[in-house]
């Protein structure tokens, strides 16, 4: 018998001074069997940073061709393609090719330097792609605030994320990826 995803239920209140985006989210998340809570938490904070009307979660880690997030147009074009872990460059060019603007969220510690090593070259023709990692220590922390039924709030201010639940606050401070 196969597992079944975990539902869990968030309401986000974000207040994102960088892009002017103050609004309160409705969101129910699916946790699947093979993924983290870090993960899942980290595709929420991957959410407040990118939050609009239009975005939202696809079937992420349980299928090849979509994202973890995207933002469709009308005419169901891609707008926005983003992107949790550290997937090979046929999947980042995949992206890069259907969509207007793509983002990769990195993550797990010392992984990263290693993937970004062998990489990171065969990105800089991309002109619509962004990368951000995100430290081990702090997506770590912020795995702690998970639960089934969440209320956070997170504040974006100058590249800066605190989220808290209203007893515990972690601050995430993602780096950005130089493609040049």
């Amino acid at each position: 018998m196969a597992l079944k995803a975990t539902i869990y239920k968030a309401e986000l209140n974000i207040a994102d001074m960088d892009r002017s985006h103050y609004a309160d989210h409705q969101l129910t998340i699916a946790l699947h069997p093979s993924e983290t809570e870090e993960r899942m938490m980290l595709r929420l904070v991957a959410f407040a940073l990118n939050a609009s009307d239009t975005l939202e979660f696809t079937k992420g880690i349980s299928t090849d061709d979509e994202p973890d997030l995207w933002q469709k147009s009308l005419s169901d074009e891609i707008e926005l393609w983003v992107d949790l872990g550290l997937p090979d460059e046929s999947r980042i060019r995949k992206a890069c090719g259907r969509s207007d603007r793509v983002i990769l969220y990195t993550y797990g510690g010392r992984a990263v330097p290693l993937w970004w090593d062998k990489i990171h070259g065969k990105l800089t023709r991309f002109d619509n792609l962004a990368l951000y990692n995100f430290p081990q220590d702090t997506s770590t922390e912020l795995a702690a605030l998970a639960a089934r039924s969440m209320h956070l709030q997170i504040t974006i201010q100058d590249g800066s994320i605190g989220i808290s639940d209203g007893e515990r606050h972690v601050q995430l401070d993602p780096e950005e990826l130089p493609l040049r």
